[in-house]
């Protein structure tokens, strides 16, 4: 008989079939035997035959007393027997019996007087191994203080899909006592949870026997009738041992706490990765306008449904500007995106267009405060306050504006203008999350138009614009003493894409970059400080340099085929260690007491942006007073010199471990660099410092 052939339980009609083992008392064995007055044995059960091991033939007629009870017993099992047939009360005990085979065995004894319709008398005896009923009792009592105590919710339902059992657990996730679930069908009692799915769910187990593990459920129960609720169930049909279908047992387990955390987690992933999406894709040119499209299109639709970039009309000019709290704010509108199509787009200042916002105007609150402006929930009365003109309001009431905010675009210290962004589809308000986001995206955007409105502008050289973008940093930091040195082409004005960088990390840790984007001009820069400012993203993740520099590998593949070498070194002072990654670049040099300058045997690895090439990750122990040199190319290539001739005289300049940084710096500087080299330099030098 197949599972679903299975007979099942219930109803009026009983269940026809050959008699075989089917409940408890079949796996007890529990063996009937019927004795007369005299305590002889008149009825014998086949299971009697295989606990005591004589046959009904033996039996039948003999004095129970003497097959069925052990010599030692025997007067006082004759007493209670007289007992019983006296006075008809009944006794229960354990007794040892001997087999037919000399054997020794516990057995469970229930003894009652019988009367048959003549006033004739008899015995009533049922026996069991006590070892079979001790575990019996051992495997309810475990199963029971099991369910009772269980952490998740148990039930069990019959075949018409009616609660037959709760435990305690299930009557908390629904609120409602276990007492109360018996007879009922979860869609009686859970009116707020999908029935058909879960009575579907219950009769596709009953069906086939196939049980459904770990299914997720949505809805709410009288335990928390105001918020939904994940729930993983399992349900296993039940059978008895002979294949009679009794139900269905039900295992739920509530998963809200762990489905938002995943809800969270995904939502960190996601907005991790459109932080490093803008990085590339905001500001590859040095156009304003393109540079605001590229900050609306990375908006649209993953923060927002519709976005406008909007340049304050003075910044544009070349001029800064600083509004009074009666001023008006004349704006440019530079980018309008929005994932489709809706009256807004019409209420939305046109790419191009110059309007004047009236103090009382939230955009106008914004670039003047320099702070965001959030409306969580956008009412009727809001929308004078965030469109241009009223027939604009009525135009956003339209489109279903639900939610606002904008964010000011700052770049050093200089309000440019404001990111403005709206909800219509998203049925969700802004949060403080999504401010986070955009003050981040917005940040980043702001360094790339500021950048180009100045490079728009010709005052703004191009070594102005180099050195804008190279980091400041302390000379003492994590543990390390750090100089370093940036030295422009000497016979090119254009801006090249060399840089260095010094980042402090958690728990003392310092990073060391140094790289060199290859080629020169405009865009070698902006790669550059695409990828500076990528590093710093990454960084602050405490990433393996290996998986540093395979992110960063990932961004440069997307940058118009940029490539760029780099050396990456994470210095933790508890240790005493670095750990250090180079994707294509040149060694650096350790300096120590005692031993001569040598040049780092490092895996050289691949260039950013050549891709599908792993790093590795070198670490090395480093001592107070032990010196890392980094530099890029610039410093040591000549056209008319071999290359290891002047890494020889590198090394040879590095001969004194205690000379000054900010004096090695220069004579670097001074010896190597040749005048009239048309690469620039940059020049990284960090020595450890003494614990404390």
């Amino acid at each position: 008989m197949s599972p679903a052939e299975s007979p099942v339980a219930g109803g009026d009609e009983p269940v026809r079939g050959p008699v075989g083992p089917s409940g408890l008392l079949d796996v007890l064995g529990v063996a009937s035997v019927v004795l007369d007055v005299e305590g002889r044995i008149v009825l014998w059960s086949p299971q009697a035959e295989e606990l005591f091991g004589y046959s009904a033939q033996e039996a039948l007629g003999e004095y129970a007393a003497r097959i069925m009870v052990h010599e030692q017993h025997l007067d006082l099992v004759v007493k209670l027997f007289s007992d019983v047939m006296e006075t008809g009360e009944g006794w229960a005990g354990a007794f040892p019996i001997r087999r037919k085979d000399g054997s020794t065995r516990l057995v469970e004894f229930r003894n009652m007087r019988l009367l048959d319709d003549q006033g004739d008398v008899y015995a009533l005896g049922l026996c069991a191994d006590q070892t079979t009923v001790r575990r019996l009792e051992r495997d309810v009592a475990l199963s029971t203080r099991t369910i009772a105590q269980a952490p998740v919710g148990l039930a069990v339902l019959d075949t018409e899909l009616r609660y037959v059992s709760a435990n305690p657990a299930l009557a908390r996730l629904n609120g409602i006592p276990a007492e109360d679930h018996i007879g009922h069908t979860p869609r009686e009692l859970l009116p707020g949870m999908d029935a058909d799915g879960i009575e579907a769910a219950l009769r596709t187990v009953l069906g086939t026997g196939e049980p459904i593990v770990n299914q997720r459920i949505v809805g709410r129960t009288p335990a928390d009738p105001d918020q939904e609720h994940f729930w993983s169930i399992s349900l296993y049909r039940l059978e008895d041992t002979a294949g009679t279908v009794l139900g269905v047992a039900g295992m739920a387990v509530d998963i809200t706490d762990q489905h938002r955390a995943a809800i969270e987690a995904e939502t960190a992933r996601r907005r991790l990765a459109l932080i490093a999406d803008a990085s590339a894709r905001i500001g590859t040119t040095l156009e304003l306008e393109i540079t605001a499209h590229e900050l609306a299109d990375v908006a649209v639709p993953e923060l927002a449904d519709i976005a406008a970039v909007d340049l304050l009309e003075a910044v544009v000019e070349g001029r800064r500007s600083t509004l009074g709290p009666a001023e008006p704010a004349v704006l440019r509108s530079l980018a309008v995106q929005a994932d489709h199509v809706t009256v807004a787009l019409a209420a939305a200042d046109q790419p191009g267009e110059v309007a004047r916002y009236g103090p009382d105007r939230l955009v106008t609150e914004c670039v003047r405060t320099g702070s965001p402006v959030l409306v969580a929930r956008v009412e009727e009365k809001d929308l004078p306050r965030i469109a241009r003109s009223p027939e604009a309001a009525v135009q956003l009431g339209r489109a279903g504006v639900h939610s606002y905010l904008a964010v000011p675009l700052i770049a050093r210290g200089e309000v440019l203008g404001a990111l403005d962004l709206k909800r219509t589809r998203n049925p969700l308000p802004f949060s403080d999350d999504d401010l986070l986001l955009a003050r981040e995206l917005a940040a980043r955007a702001a360094v790339q138009i500021d950048n180009a409105r100045w490079y728009q502008n010709a005052r703004d050289t191009a070594l102005t614009l180099q050195r804008s973008l190279l980091p400041s940093h302390p000379a003492v930091t994590g543990g390390l003493e750090v100089a370093s040195r940036y030295q422009p082409a000497g016979a090119s004005a254009e801006v090249g894409g060399d840089w260095f960088d010094v980042i402090p990390l958690e728990d003392g840790k310092t990073a060391l970059v140094v790289g060199d984007v290859m080629g020169s001009g405009i865009d070698a820069a902006t790669t550059m400080g695409r990828l500076r400012t990528a590093t710093h993203t990454l960084a602050s993740l405490d990433l393996e340099p290996t998986r540093l520099l395979e992110h960063l590998d990932k961004i440069t593949e997307g940058l118009d085929h940029s490539i760029a070498t780099c050396v990456y070194a994470v210095h933790d002072p508890k240790l005493r260690q670095v750990r250090i990654a180079n994707a294509g670049h040149l060694p650096p040099v350790r300096v120590r007491h005692g031993v001569s300058p040598e040049l780092l045997e490092l895996p050289t690895g691949a260039p950013l942006g050549v891709g599908g090439v792993a790093f590795s990750t070198t670490t090395l122990d480093l001592e107070p007073g032990d010196q890392l040199v980094f530099y890029t190319d610039g410093l040591v290539e000549t056209r008319q010199h071999p290359l290891d001739e002047r890494l020889d005289a590198l090394l040879e300049l590095l001969d004194d471990p205690d000379r000054p940084l900010e004096e090695c710096c220069d004579l670097l500087l001074r010896t190597l660099h040749q005048p009239d080299n048309s690469d620039d330099v940059a020049l990284l030098i960090a020595r450890v410092l003494p614990p404390g």
